[in-house]
């Protein structure tokens, strides 16, 4: 992964083979709470979904996140800040997992995928529908029969227009959002649609 200053991406993973990654509510909640404190101070969170094999986030990278990652022992590494802070996270979120569940290797797919969504076409366009696309997995998968019913995601934050992870305001004015989001989030937008040149 490379990130570049004020360039928004989906950032996605999975777990190895598909398998589960989070087992219960506790699970979802501490990763929500290493990505507070890890990612959130590095990079702008404008959307997020976590699905019991896998994970979305909607960012916009920062100079913070484009920094090389400087350890506490103050030596700079050749890691760009957001890169390390990702691998951070769900390394240490694998070595709970492992414990709690009492197994071995690796609990993530090997590679985290970033989408530039600056590199495509109709960019805003595609922020939208990434945005959509993001919040509707609990829906289209059939976990709930609301969006608003997922309470790991960042729908109940716009929603309530209460902030935990996302940066709000930088979402809607990124996003144009107005008194369509409500029925566009019902709008199921599917994986082919979102990147179909990719």
């Amino acid at each position: 992964m490379y990130f570049e200053t004020d360039y928004i991406y989906h950032i996605y993973n999975r777990g190895n083979n598909g398998e589960i990654i989070f087992y219960s509510k506790d699970n979802y909640m501490f990763f929500l709470q290493k990505v507070k404190k890890e990612i959130s101070p590095v990079t702008e969170i404008l959307a997020y979904c976590l699905m019991p094999n896998h994970f979305h986030f909607l960012v916009q990278a920062t100079e913070s996140s484009c920094s090389f990652y400087q350890p506490k022992s103050g030596k700079a590494i050749q890691m760009q800040t957001l890169v390390k802070k990702i691998a951070l996270v769900l390394s240490s979120y694998s070595r709970a997992i492992n414990k709690q569940e009492k197994r071995t290797g690796g609990l993530f797919s090997p590679k985290t995928k970033a989408k530039s969504l600056n590199l495509l076409q109709n960019k805003n366009d595609y922020l939208l529908s990434c945005f959509h696309y993001i919040h509707q997995n609990p829906f289209s998968t059939g976990l709930v029969e609301k969006i608003e019913h997922w309470e790991f995601s960042s729908f109940i934050e716009y929603l309530y227009d209460k902030e935990y992870l996302c940066n709000i305001e930088l979402g809607k004015e990124l996003l144009n959002l107005n008194e369509d989001f409500y029925v566009q989030s019902y709008i199921i937008i599917d994986e082919q649609e979102l990147y179909p040149v990719i």
